[in-house]
C-alpha cells in the first residue's frame, strides 16, 4: 500500500509539474507572438503565405472547419462520456466533460480578455484584435486528449494517433483558412494541455483502492513516438522561423513566393508539432490516471 501511495504522489507531482510548464510554456507564446514585433511579423507571414496553392485546399479544409460547432462539441461530449460510463467509470466521465468544457471555456475567455498592440504589422486584420487561443483548435484538441483518457487500453494508442492527427490538421486548417494565426492554435493546444494536467490530478484524488496499475498499459513505445515525430515537427519548425527571422524587416506582402511559403510551412510544422508533444504527454502518463479495475 505505501509503495502504491509512493507511486500515485510521484505522479501527482509530474502532473502538477506537466500543468506549470504548459502554462508557462502559454505565456511564452503569447507574449512573443502578441507582444513582440518579430513575433506578429512571424504570424503575418504565415497568413499570407497561406495563399500559396490555397485554391487546392480551399474545399476541404471548409469542410474540416464547418464541421466544429456547439451541436458538434455537445455531441462528441456526450459520446465520451457515454464510452466511460459503459466502462464503469464515473469519475473519468466527469473528469473528460469538465476538461472538453474547461479547455474551451478558457479558451474563450482568453481570447476576449487578452489585448493584442498594433504595431501596424498586419494591417489588413489589425481591426479583427485579439484572435489567440483559437477556438476551432481548442475543440478539436480537447476531444482529441478526452478520447485518450476513455478509450481501454487496448484501442488507446490508436486512438492517440487518430486523435492528435485531427487537432494537427484542425490547427493547420485554420491557419490555411485564414481564420487564426499560427500561435493561435499552438496557444490552445497549451491550454488544453494544462487542462489535461488538472484532469489528471483529479482522476488520482478519485482514484479506487481497488486501481491496479499494470506495465502492459504504458505505451511507453507508442508515446515515445509520437513524442519524438512532435519534437523533430517542432525542431523543423525552428529552423524555418530562425531563417525566416533574419529577413524581418521586409513587410510581408514583399516577400516573394520561397519566404512565405517557409513561413507557412514552418508554422505548420510547429502547430503539428505541439500537438504531437501534449498528446505524447498525456499517453505516458493515462496508465497512472486511469489503471485498470480488480474484479
Amino acid at each position: 500500500m505505501r509503495v502504491r501511495e509512493t507511486a500515485r504522489g510521484w505522479t501527482a507531482v509530474w502532473l502538477v509539474v506537466l500543468a506549470l510548464v504548459q502554462t508557462a510554456a502559454f505565456l511564452l507564446v503569447w507574449r512573443f507572438a502578441v507582444h513582440t514585433e518579430l513575433g506578429q511579423w512571424l504570424d503575418t507571414v504565415a497568413l499570407t503565405g497561406n495563399r500559396i496553392g490555397q485554391d487546392r485546399i480551399d474545399g476541404p479544409v471548409d469542410r474540416i472547419l464547418n464541421a466544429m460547432s456547439v451541436v458538434s462539441l455537445l455531441a462528441t461530449t456526450a459520446v465520451i462520456g457515454f464510452i466511460a460510463l459503459i466502462r464503469g467509470r464515473k469519475a473519468l466521465a466527469v473528469t473528460a466533460t469538465l476538461l472538453i468544457a474547461g479547455a474551451n471555456v478558457t479558451t474563450q475567455v482568453l481570447k476576449h480578455f487578452l489585448v493584442r498592440p498594433d504595431f501596424g504589422i498586419d494591417p489588413e486584420r489589425a481591426a479583427a484584435g485579439n484572435s489567440l487561443p483559437s477556438g476551432h483548435t481548442a475543440v478539436a484538441a480537447s476531444v482529441a486528449v478526452a478520447l485518450i483518457l476513455v478509450l481501454p487500453a487496448k484501442v488507446r494508442v490508436l486512438g492517440a494517433f487518430l486523435g492528435a492527427g485531427y487537432a494537427a490538421v484542425a490547427g493547420v486548417a485554420t491557419l490555411s483558412a485564414g481564420w487564426h494565426r499560427p500561435s493561435d492554435a499552438v496557444a490552445a493546444y497549451l491550454v488544453v494541455g494544462a487542462w489535461a494536467a488538472a484532469g489528471g490530478m483529479l482522476l488520482l484524488f478519485f482514484q479506487r483502492d481497488t486501481a491496479e496499475i499494470s506495465p502492459t498499459d504504458a505505451h511507453r513505445m507508442a508515446a515515445a513516438v509520437l513524442g519524438g515525430l512532435g519534437v523533430l515537427a517542432l525542431a523543423v519548425s525552428g529552423l524555418a522561423l530562425t531563417w525566416l527571422a533574419a529577413r524581418s524587416g521586409t513587410p510581408a506582402d514583399e516577400l516573394t513566393r520561397r519566404p512565405l511559403f517557409i513561413g507557412y510551412a514552418g508554422s505548420a510544422a510547429g502547430i503539428a508539432g505541439t500537438i504531437g508533444v501534449v498528446a505524447a504527454l498525456v499517453l505516458a502518463v493515462v496508465h497512472r490516471v486511469v489503471p485498470r479495475v480488480k474484479g
